[in-house]
């Protein structure tokens, strides 16, 4: 009986502990407080963990992701188990508090990358487990908050191509190293030796070929079987570890292949020295400015490595200018004077290393001769353009330059060979139209004895010159000598009539004429309308004021008799009604001021006392008859 009591009090009192999650065990007899929560079908991080505790088993569950607050103000936390949970996903910052944490397990996960971000603020880690998961790619930061205290590091079962072998040989207390089964190509030569505290390292099973020199001994243990090794002379350190029972293996060369390596003899362990199957240049020579190609092939045993040297002499090093491919051919961008000369192109592996150069030839650019020199030829010099029209002095049958088949558009310009200047490296070709001052220039392969010109202008008179590029030594600069020079015109053009006018000055013109045309239009316009304005204005009657009555007083006040005008000699004086009448229409001698006008009707009486043959007046005032109003 008293032993069935004693374990129901301990389930009592886990159970009555406030700050044991549901589904999780909180051993009180436990020295640290200590959370047990595996294999217990939780699929999230519980909020209510007791944020002191030192060691938390979340095993065998099923989070699928870690947040920034589920794990925050853990500072005394030591262990964290996390493995087989099927986590995909890391918060930033997730383990950012556990600055106590010594050992971290994420095995057994879908983890597919490591950013420097997710592991931040494990200054104490030692132990970090992360085998059995989908890593393909781990950014060199993600190890940096532990690098200098991490002591076990394991990344077997991942799918890594590569790794971050900078910041794995800055891990001075590492002392495991488990790599196996992912898909490594390559250990960088003297990442391991910088591992002072490496005790073993583990390799097994990647798509290595070849394997640095490990330090030793002592050294650190090595495992390397089920890797496709190349067995040659750079094994033959692997080879003198070897013992039976090992599992490295050959995979090439043929003779060696499905063979252990202990039991290969060291003198089959063998390498062939590098030899350079072709090198050149494409093309062989440039004008200055232009880019350049620069192509080396080499064979051996192991593959050599291939890097190139200047025509000064110094290693070529990668630059905005200047490029090594990863096949080892060099790129120039932009040739200069300076790249001229020999490049060498130099294969170097285990067995020694072979050399061949490579002649670049870089020609400076083409400066137009000023007419002042005169018709003398020219000697060997850069390449100038010939004054045109130099060639036709010449009789039909002496010229060297011709040019034939002229159509609107295209013309063959045919020259002799040039047997007797030796070293040719390319003909030039410049012609300018007499219409266009820019020089076009062609560079032709010394074979060449005839171009075709085309997208000629019709009805155009060209200047062409030929020129041949030579250089009298393997090291001197180029040279160049001229030909001969033929002036041709392009069929099209009316003979006697004068070419076109250029495109850019007929525009010109076109807008200016429009522009006048414009300006003519709307000062007619203007003009049209101020004379009809005019006209309208002389036309125009005067205004007729007639008289009013005051409405200050409602009296009549009859208005001031205009003087009469001069009367005629053949008429009567006026009757002096009409003097009357004729002062009915003058203006209202008021002191008052108008106000305004108005249209208003009056009644009068009839006047009965002009005569018969004068107008009669109308009973009222019309609508165009203004009155005025005026006040006091």
């Amino acid at each position: 009986m008293a032993k069935l009591l004693v374990p129901l009090v301990m389930l009592g009192a886990v159970a009555g502990s406030h700050r044991c999650p549901p589904r999780c065990l909180c051993p009180a007899a436990a020295p640290n407080p200590t959370l047990l929560c595996a294999r217990t079908g939780l699929l999230a991080v519980p909020p209510t963990l007791d944020r002191a505790a030192v060691e938390l088993r979340l095993a065998d569950n099923f989070i699928g992701a870690v947040g920034r607050a589920d794990f925050a103000n853990m500072s005394s936390l030591v262990h964290l188990t996390l493995s087989r949970n099927g986590l995909r996903r890391l918060a930033p910052g997730a383990f950012a508090d556990l600055r106590a944490l010594r050992a971290l397990h994420l095995d057994g996960n879908r983890l597919p990358a490591l950013s420097g971000a997710q592991l931040r603020g494990l200054a104490s880690l030692r132990h970090l487990i992360l085998a059995n998961n989908q890593l393909a790619a781990i950014e060199p930061a993600a190890f940096a908050a532990f690098a200098a205290t991490v002591e076990d590091l394991d990344l077997s079962h991942n799918n890594l191509p590569a790794l971050p072998w900078e910041a794995v040989a800055s891990m001075a207390s590492l002392a495991t190293l488990t790599l196996d089964h992912n898909l490594l190509e390559r250990v960088p030569a003297g990442a391991v030796a910088r591992l002072p505290r490496l005790a073993r390292l583990d390799l097994t099973a990647n798509r290595l070929r070849a394997l640095p020199p490990v330090p030793g001994p002592p050294g650190p243990s090595l495992a390397a079987g089920g890797n496709p090794l190349h067995c040659n002379c750079e094994l033959l350190w692997l080879r003198r570890l070897a013992r039976p029972g090992r599992l490295e293996s050959c995979a090439s060369p043929p003779p060696l292949a499905g063979r252990l390596l202990w039991a290969v003899p060291e003198e089959e362990l063998a390498c062939r020295a590098p030899a350079i199957a072709g090198a050149a240049a494409d093309p062989a020579a440039v004008l200055e400015g232009q880019p350049l190609r620069l192509g080396c092939a080499a064979a051996g045993d192991p593959p050599p490595a291939l890097h190139w040297l200047g025509p000064d002499g110094r290693l070529v090093q990668n630059g905005s200018r200047r490029a090594v491919r990863p096949d080892g051919s060099l790129e120039l961008r932009v040739a200069t004077l300076r790249d001229h000369g020999a490049f060498t192109c130099v294969a170097s592996n285990a067995a020694g290393e072979a050399a061949a150069r490579v002649q670049v030839a870089v020609l400076p650019l083409p400066v137009p001769r000023s007419d002042g020199e005169g018709d003398a030829e020219a000697g060997p010099g850069p390449s100038d353009m010939a004054r045109a029209g130099g060639n036709e002095s010449r009789a039909a049958g002496e010229r060297r330059i011709v040019a034939a088949e002229l159509t609107a558009s295209s013309a063959r310009i045919r020259w002799l060979p040039q047997r007797h200047v030796p070293g040719i490296r390319m003909f030039q070709i410049q012609y300018n139209s007499s219409l266009d001052d820019s020089l076009v220039y062609r560079l032709l392969p010394p074979s060449s004895r005839s171009f075709v010109l085309r997208d000629l202008a019709a009805g155009r008179e060209y200047d062409l010159c030929v020129s041949a590029l030579y250089a009298e030594g393997a090291t001197a600069l180029p040279t160049a000598r001229a030909l001969g020079c033929v002036r041709f015109a392009t069929a099209g053009g009316a003979p006697g009539c004068a070419a076109l006018p250029r495109p850019h000055f007929l525009g010109g013109t076109v807008i200016i004429v429009i522009g006048a045309a414009i300006a003519t239009s709307v000062l007619v316009f203007i003009l049209i309308l101020t004379a009809r304005y005019k006209a309208a204005a002389a036309r125009r009657p005067p205004a007729a004021v007639a008289s009013v009555c005051s409405q200050t007083n409602g009296t009549h006040r009859p208005p001031e008799p205009e003087p009469p005008p001069p009367p005629p000699p053949a008429l009567p004086p006026p009757a002096p009604m009409g003097a009357a009448g004729g002062g009915a229409r003058g203006l209202f001698p008021s002191h008052s001021y108008p106000r305004r006008a108005r249209t208003r009707r009056h009644g009068s009486l009839p006047r009965l006392d002009l005569p018969d043959a004068a107008p009669t007046l109308r009973p009222s005032f019309g609508s165009t008859h203004w009155m005025l109003e005026s006040t006091v």
